[in-house]
């Protein structure tokens, strides 16, 4: 697995007690039902895109149609990538303010290469552990590993250079408004019992 970063100039992680450990990292990215891949083009524009996929050998393993798309000319332009998973939790109050609201979360974001996958084996792999993770075990009653067209669609694997995960967790009930007060704002009164002029 690439390193976990939790101070850079990307990926800083301004409160360390918020950064997840490494099994943490590996078990979201391996659970996530979804990523969001950024890309950026030839015009300068980042480009995000939401991709089923497989986390395989400490590697991003997604896909897309064979066609000419915004995805593969970004890839093509450059193979710099971002790739995000996220897990949201409970919304929750923290204070008498309607603003001192929050949310638990953990969240994963890779700083890495993008390259495509012309392999069949590897391909082969990629489709085989997709399909463990997204169908269910008896595959609707159809033969497990039948993939006669392995050449159609771009597999692509995204090697991480840097990782960073960071988490907000769900505090105690007896932690949270109206059991205990930690608004950022403790001198606001409501308008209806502010001191007239």
């Amino acid at each position: 697995m690439a390193e976990i970063i939790t101070s850079s100039y990307r990926g800083f992680v301004r409160q360390p007690k918020e950064a997840l450990s490494g099994d943490d990292v590996d078990r979201l990215l391996t659970g996530a039902f979804c990523g969001r891949t950024a890309t950026v083009g030839e015009d300068g524009y980042p480009y995000i895109s939401p991709n089923l996929f497989v986390w395989r050998g400490s590697q991003v393993y997604l896909h897309t149609p064979r066609h000419k798309g915004h995805f593969l000319a970004n890839v093509r332009h450059s193979d710099k990538v971002s790739f995000e998973v996220d897990e949201t939790g409970e919304i929750f109050p923290y204070g008498h303010v309607e603003c001192d609201t929050s949310v638990s979360y953990k969240s994963v974001i890779i700083f890495g290469r993008i390259r495509t996958i012309e392999n069949e084996d590897e391909k082969r792999g990629f489709f085989s552990a997709f399909l463990a993770k997204y169908a269910p075990k008896h595959s609707w009653g159809r033969e497990i590993g039948s993939f006669p067209r392995l050449a159609g669609p771009i597999v692509y694997a995204i090697t991480p250079e840097m990782i960073t995960g960071k988490c907000s967790g769900l505090p105690a009930v007896s932690e949270r408004w109206p059991s205990q007060n930690n608004t950022l704002s403790p001198g606001w009164m409501p308008r209806s019992t502010k001191p007239s002029l």
